[in-house]
Formats: structure tokens, C-alpha cells, sequence
């Protein structure tokens, strides 16, 4: 009776064992995953090992019976040999699968995994909207964001922004998004059965910072403990799922917080080209949780392949298409993206950049590519020019007396030329400074301490060079009365837009440019004849005749 309740016992703490085990590490069941087959192993070796250790308690029972034995040999019953062979055969599978999966025997799979088209970068990529730029990079909207989080006195006690920060598109403009979590375990014991009250939203080119406060609360986070965290709700749900390592915050165009989880899908062996088949989007104020395939995903989801996945894929094209020993040893038309990617705001998508260059680590790019994140859509555009490491460097180079760093480049069609963009920050991360510097020529780089300024150097940089698209180039007269007249203020800058009667075109004058003071003696009614560049809207003003 005492050896049944012993086993009983015995047999209840495994199972308490192996359900702590699971509620914590929430492994997948499914057999693409190499966790459950370490999980696996791991039970048969520690099954075996009781079985074992059972045995010789059983033996040393049997001979403290019988006076004048000391020693105890206790060989390894069936049960333990079979746990063990078992768990070796499991591990042989696990190391063959490992490596039947891998680029080094699927060199070819692994090279299809993306499709790679080749476009133009002038029909692609349109002239340069001011209003759908990212400017700043995620470290800056942490500080936004942390800087909003600290004026919001009712809440900033027992919150705190999370690290998420997910760059997204909502209506058409680019914005970074992040929730806020618990600032302890302590505050998210007092405050758990409310949830998370907020979210934060950053506008990517105003740099307007916004505490979202929402009329229902978050209550499925990556900050909850228990079965309310996102990533156990998950796997409740969806046992047999494996989901990517990072999942994303987004909301929609009604503001709606949701998590967006995508499902890892593997094309080659039992390990191996793993991409995204399926999509969980999961509401984050009610858990409810709907499933898409990769082709049905709503449009306004814009994060469903990571960055990272999307480079490695790419690297995988470019490096593998003569063989996995190629890329290694001669390396014969392999190339890969640099070290470095930002996005760009296209098609109401996001979509990663990343310069591509040779593996032979030279300085200088043969193109750039553009990667869909809510599609996985691919496109390649060749223009020879510097890698954006080597942009940077020639950016800081031009403020090296302020001591500015330089952000990772965006990709911008500037007068026809491509150019890079990126902000120059100091050493507290502050934007001061923006810098443009053209692709092919990285030795020409215009800065300034607006976007508009800077934009203004870089053109007259480029016509100075004799580009044609370059800044000073009058191509467009208009002359009639003035319909309507008015004052703004755009970073700072005090410009005068006003329309005249029969156009349709809103005019801009700069009043920093002295040589357009003379329209604010003009008032509604008066005839003037302007000289403007073609194309900008508003529509610069160059010259007042």
C-alpha cells in the first residue's frame, strides 16, 4: 500500500514537473520544431534515469535484508536500455534532419526561396513627399516617446513604454507605434485587472508624439505574466503553431491595437527555408484571435516578415546561385546586403531597404533592394554607388566639428537622382542636422538644418554639377492676380503660400531666400509674375519678376 502511494506521488510530481515545464518554455507540438525534439529526448533520458535510479533504490532494499553484504552492483534494467536507445535514435533523426535540412545540400532550394525582380528606380520610386518621410530612426522615437511618457503624470508611475516601436503606415502616413507596459511586477500586480491603458504614437515626419488612451484597456501583452501574455494565449490557442521569434504591434486605421503573429512555414526538410505561411492576428483588447493565410492578410497590416528574415532570404538569392560551396570558397557572382537596413513608406506598404554589394567586402554598392514586409515581394534596382556606411562617413564628415552622428540612410528620389537621406543626430541622440548625399557621387553632400534646407543645397549642389534636375533650374512662369495670400511657418521657417486666380498650383516662397522678400509688399488683387520649379508641390517660388 505504501509502494502505490509512493508511485502515485511519484507519478503526480512528474506531471506537475512536465506542466511547470510547458507553462513556462510554451513549446510547440509539432515536429518542425527543434525544441520538441530536445524536449522529447530530454523526457526519455530523465524517464530513464528514474527507471534506473528505482532499480538500484529496489537492490540496496534487497541486500540491507541479508547481513554481511556491503556491496551493490545494479545493472541497467530493460526499461532504462530501451529509454536511452530510444533518446540516441531520437538524437541520430534530430542530426540528420539538421543537416538534410541545411543550404550545404539544398543549395538550390534555398536560392528559391525569394523571387527577385529587377525594376527602374525612376518609374518606381516617385519624387520625394516630404509628408511620408521617416525621419527619425527608432532610437529617436524612443526618446520622443520616452520624453511624451514623462508628462503623463496619471500614468507614468506605474507604466512605462515597451521597446517595440513598430514602424508601420496608418492612413498613408508612416508612424512607430508601441504599447505601454507594466513598470514592475509589483505594478502589474495592482494593476492587471484594468490592463494597459495606452499606447504610444509617433508621426515619423512631423516627430508628433501622441499617448493613445484607449476606451477599452490592453489586456493581452508581451508585459502580462500569466495567461493573459500574449505569447501563452497564443499557444493555447494554436498548440501545433511555431511562431516567429519576434511577433509586432500594430494598429489599424481606427486606431485599434493588435498583435500580429506570424506563423513560420518550412519549405526545405524538417528544419530548414523557413518563410511565413500563416498570419494569427490577434486583438489585443479582447484576445480574440482570427487566422489568414500569407496571401488573404488584410491590407492594413503591414508587419509580417521580419527584417532579418527578409535579408537572410535575400542573402540566400544573391550567395547561392552557383552552389553552397561557391559562396565559400570562389564566391562567383555572389552578392548579399550590406550591414544595415531602414524602411520605406511605398504602395501604402512597408517595405525594407538594404544596399546590396559583393562578398568580397569592397566599398562601393551595385544596387538596392526593395523587400514587401506584409508580402515578401522583392525588387532590385541597379545603381552603382557607395555603400551607405561610406554615405555616413562622408555626412559626418561634412559636420565634423559638431561631433554628429549620421542615421542609417533612407533611399530617396531627388531630382530624378538617387540619393540618400538620413538625419544627423547628437550625443544625445537629438536630430540637429539632416544630410543628402548623392549615390554615385557619395563626395557631394548637401546639409542643412531643416529637411527644406538641406533639400535646397542638395539641388543647387546638383545643378552646380551640372545636373539638370538640380535646384536652380526656372521651368515653370506663371503671372496673374493673387486670389488668396498666407503666412505659415514650416520648421521654423516663415514662407508665404498663395494662389492665383485661374491655377490651380499653391505657391511657396521661402522668406529665408532675401531675394524673395519683395512678396510680402503683394496683397490679394495684385498681378505678379513668378518664376517656380516644375513638378514640387507647393510649387517652389524661384524668382519674383
Amino acid at each position: 500500500m505504501k509502494k502505490t502511494i509512493r508511485h502515485v506521488i511519484l507519478v503526480l510530481l512528474l506531471l506537475a514537473a512536465a506542466f511547470l515545464y510547458y507553462y513556462i518554455t510554451i513549446p510547440a507540438f509539432n515536429l518542425h520544431s527543434i525544441g520538441t525534439w530536445w524536449f522529447l529526448i530530454g523526457a526519455i533520458v530523465a524517464l530513464s534515469i528514474l527507471s534506473f535510479l528505482r532499480r538500484a533504490f529496489r537492490e540496496r532494499e534487497k541486500v540491507q535484508l541479508k547481513p554481511g553484504h556491503i556491496q551493490v552492483e545494479v545493472k541497467a534494467g530493460a526499461v532504462t536500455k530501451i529509454g536511452f536507445a530510444l533518446a540516441g535514435i531520437l538524437l541520430l533523426i534530430l542530426l540528420i534532419g539538421s543537416i538534410a535540412s541545411s543550404p550545404i545540400v539544398n543549395a538550390k532550394k534555398y536560392q528559391q526561396l525569394m523571387t527577385v525582380e529587377e525594376r527602374d528606380f525612376a518609374n518606381d520610386i516617385s519624387q520625394v513627399d516630404y509628408n511620408t518621410i521617416p525621419i527619425l530612426d527608432k532610437d529617436s522615437a524612443a526618446l520622443l516617446g520616452d520624453r511624451k511618457m514623462g508628462s503623463m503624470v496619471d500614468m507614468v508611475s506605474q507604466f512605462e513604454v515597451s521597446n517595440d516601436y513598430s514602424q508601420i503606415n496608418v492612413n498613408n502616413k508612416p508612424v512607430r507605434v508601441s504599447p505601454l507596459v507594466y513598470a514592475s511586477g509589483i505594478k502589474w500586480l495592482t494593476n492587471q485587472k484594468d490592463g494597459i491603458p495606452a499606447y504610444i504614437k509617433i508621426d515619423m515626419a512631423t516627430q508628433d508624439t501622441e499617448c493613445v488612451k484607449l476606451p477599452d484597456s490592453i489586456k493581452y501583452s508581451k508585459g502580462e505574466y500569466l495567461n493573459r501574455n500574449i505569447y501563452r494565449h497564443l499557444r493555447f490557442r494554436y498548440p501545433t503553431y511555431i511562431f516567429t521569434e519576434q511577433i509586432f504591434f500594430e494598429i489599424d486605421d481606427e486606431g485599434t491595437p493588435f498583435w500580429i503573429c506570424p506563423v513560420k512555414k518550412f519549405n526545405i526538410g524538417l528544419f530548414g527555408g523557413v518563410t511565413v505561411g500563416n498570419v494569427v492576428i490577434c486583438n489585443a483588447i479582447t484576445g480574440a484571435c482570427t487566422d489568414y493565410k500569407i496571401e488573404d492578410v488584410p491590407q492594413w497590416v503591414d508587419k509580417v516578415f521580419q527584417a532579418e528574415l527578409l535579408m537572410d532570404l535575400y542573402d540566400y538569392n544573391g550567395t547561392l546561385k552557383h552552389g553552397y560551396f561557391n559562396s565559400i570558397l570562389g564566391q562567383k557572382d555572389c552578392l548579399q546586403t550590406t550591414n544595415g537596413y531602414n524602411y520605406i513608406a511605398l504602395d501604402d506598404d512597408v517595405w525594407v531597404y538594404s544596399g546590396v554589394t559583393s562578398v568580397s567586402g569592397d566599398q562601393s554598392n551595385v544596387g538596392f533592394v526593395l523587400m514587401n514586409q506584409r508580402t515578401m515581394e522583392t525588387r532590385f534596382y541597379k545603381i552603382e554607388g557607395a555603400t551607405e556606411v561610406s554615405a555616413m562617413s562622408s555626412a559626418e564628415g561634412q559636420v565634423q566639428n559638431l561631433g554628429y552622428n549620421a542615421t542609417f540612410p533612407l533611399l530617396l528620389n531627388i531630382a530624378g537622382e538617387p540619393t540618400y537621406f538620413m538625419a544627423l543626430k547628437d550625443d544625445a541622440g537629438l536630430v540637429k542636422m539632416y544630410a543628402m548625399v548623392n549615390i554615385q557621387k557619395y563626395q557631394w553632400v548637401a546639409t542643412g538644418d531643416s529637411i527644406r534646407e538641406c533639400e535646397k543645397a542638395y539641388k543647387d549642389l546638383l545643378r552646380n554639377n551640372g545636373l539638370s534636375g538640380g535646384g536652380g533650374e526656372e521651368n515653370q512662369t506663371a503671372y496673374g492676380k493673387i486670389e488668396n495670400i498666407m503666412p505659415v511657418n514650416i520648421e521654423g521657417t516663415s514662407h508665404i503660400y498663395f494662389a492665383i486666380e485661374g491655377n490651380d498650383t499653391i505657391f511657396d516662397v521661402d522668406l529665408s531666400n532675401t531675394d524673395l522678400l519683395d512678396i510680402i509688399r503683394y496683397q490679394p488683387g495684385d498681378t505678379i509674375r513668378i518664376s517656380c520649379l516644375e513638378g514640387d508641390s507647393p510649387a517652389k517660388v524661384v524668382k519674383i519678376e
